[in-house]
């Protein structure tokens, strides 16, 4: 006598291969960290604690108040930078994407700038602006707004025409078009640019304050550098890994939100 076997249901596979994701994710990081700590202790190198130091750290820095006022200061440099980015990436990307001569005047000088290592400018930047919050702004700005443009542009532009056509057949304005057609298709490429951004928007902010302000977080890693404190160094290099991470595991999650009807 057979038994008959339930299939899984669409909601049971995904949610099994998130787990599956999950418990890999995981498995890898902690056989980082164990070498890590083997490595630590066995060698007994002084530019590499063991990771437990290494925690040990980054917990007393917490507690007796030395990262919470360098993390307000990075945040809001990083926050004002991204937010200036996103909306002129945004509209520049629109307009390159939705006029081939906004595009040939621009490509060029967009993907320079792209290519072009943004601490290039660090010297005009502090001529002009000082160790004020102005330059660790521009200089998320700097890292962050090309590859907005460059990927919103390329969703734009590689939306396909008959999507366009049929628009146009059903009577639909050219504003409709833009609105109901070209930017919902452009979406996933609009996001997968916001997601690079974010990443380069926060080594943006450490580069920033490391070589040209020398505050917030980076200028607090900087300053333990000079002191050649490595577990200080390691603790905010693992504390700023953790930042970039939460980040871009909400940006993955807005993401896939907004781009889940996409097949």
């Amino acid at each position: 006598m057979t038994t008959a076997v339930e299939a899984p249901t669409k909601n049971q596979v995904p949610m099994r291969s998130r787990l599956r994701d999950g418990i890999s994710n995981w498995a890898g990081i902690l056989a980082i960290l164990a070498v890590w700590e083997v490595l630590g202790q066995v060698l007994t190198l002084k530019w590499l604690p063991p990771f437990s130091e290494v925690l040990v750290r980054l917990g007393e820095l917490f507690a007796d108040g030395t990262i919470q006022p360098h993390l307000i200061a990075s945040f809001r440099s990083l926050l004002i930078g991204f937010v200036i980015s996103l909306v002129v990436g945004l509209g520049v990307g629109i307009a390159m994407g939705l006029s081939s001569r906004v595009f040939a005047a621009l490509d060029i000088y967009v993907n320079a700038m792209l290519f072009v290592p943004a601490l290039t400018f660090a010297p005009i930047l502090f001529a002009a602006f000082g160790l004020s919050d102005t330059t660790r702004i521009a200089v998320v700005i700097l890292y962050t707004i090309f590859i907005i443009i460059i990927n919103t542009a390329a969703g734009i532009r590689d939306v396909d025409d008959p999507l366009i056509d049929m628009a146009a057949s059903f009577g639909a304005s050219p504003a409709a078009t833009v609105r109901r057609v070209i930017l919902p298709s452009a979406i996933p490429l609009i996001m997968a640019g916001i997601r690079l951004g974010t990443g380069r928007a926060v080594k943006g902010m450490i580069n920033g304050e490391m070589f040209i302000a020398l505050i917030g977080l980076g200028g607090l890693a900087a300053k333990f550098g000079d002191e050649s404190n490595f577990p200080s160094v390691w603790a905010m290099a693992v504390f700023i890994m953790i930042i970039a991470v939460a980040l871009n595991t909400l940006v993955n999650k807005l993401e896939k939100r907004t781009t889940s009807w996409y097949a």
